[in-house]
């Protein structure tokens, strides 16, 4: 008798056994297989941050990553600049600020010629014109138009409008403001760039300048 019970004890336990193993099993391969998988992905998600050289032009190109319009000779811009004679701090308070408007020609071998520089207020009314005649700009040159802290005939809203052109297809100029103050204990700078809203491109297919609404342009700035 005790035989018998021994035996039956010894099979359930090797039944018992036997479940515990197929029920690991059960559980250790699918976590397995997952384990597989997100090295994989991970592996993956490596070589897509891994260095890779600049693909060529001709690459880019087919790949439509580039915007050909961006890389077409200009020979002329209207330019919207955006100015702050002053902004508010605290309670509402403003605070003046002094402008400086710079105008970058940035072509290595040709002349710009700026036409118009003209200071508007915040209703959009022009201020004044800061330039009698038209200013040749050498290659690389810059010129600088000043508004005082003292006037803020501007106000916060104020803006320039900047025409150029060129004799002769060029690189489009950096024309951007600069405004800053440091009469209070903490000085304050930002830089705000301009954004075309005119400008002739010009066409190397039928050697010609197209007038066009320029694209959107991100403004960038800096502060202190």
């Amino acid at each position: 008798m005790a035989k018998t019970i021994e035996d039956e004890a010894d099979a359930f336990m090797r039944r018992f056994k036997l479940i515990l193993f197929v029920c690991g099993a059960l559980l250790t391969v699918p976590l397995m297989i997952y384990a597989i998988y997100l090295d994989t992905r991970l592996d993956s998600f490596e070589n897509t941050m891994q260095y890779r050289p600049p693909m060529p032009t001709s690459e880019l190109l087919e790949s439509r990553l580039v915007n050909m319009e961006l890389y077409y000779p200009i020979e002329g811009q209207t330019v919207y600049v955006p100015a702050y004679s002053h902004v508010y701090h605290g309670d509402g308070k403003p605070q003046l600020l002094t402008n400086t408007l710079s105008i970058r020609n940035t072509d290595l071998e040709n002349d710009i010629v700026v036409t118009s520089v003209k200071y508007y207020d915040t209703t959009g009314k022009m201020v004044k014109s800061h330039l009698e005649r038209p200013q040749k700009l050498g290659p690389l040159a810059t010129t600088e138009f000043l508004v005082e802290r003292k006037d803020a005939t501007g106000g916060s809203g104020a803006n320039f409008i900047v025409e150029w052109h060129a004799d002769e297809p060029v690189s489009a100029p950096i024309i951007e403001t600069v405004m800053i103050d440091t009469s209070s204990q903490q000085g304050i700078s930002f830089v705000r760039q301009g954004k075309v809203i005119k400008q002739t491109i010009f066409d190397a297919t039928t050697q010609k300048s197209n007038n066009e609404n320029a694209p959107s342009e991100p403004d960038s700035a800096a502060t202190e």
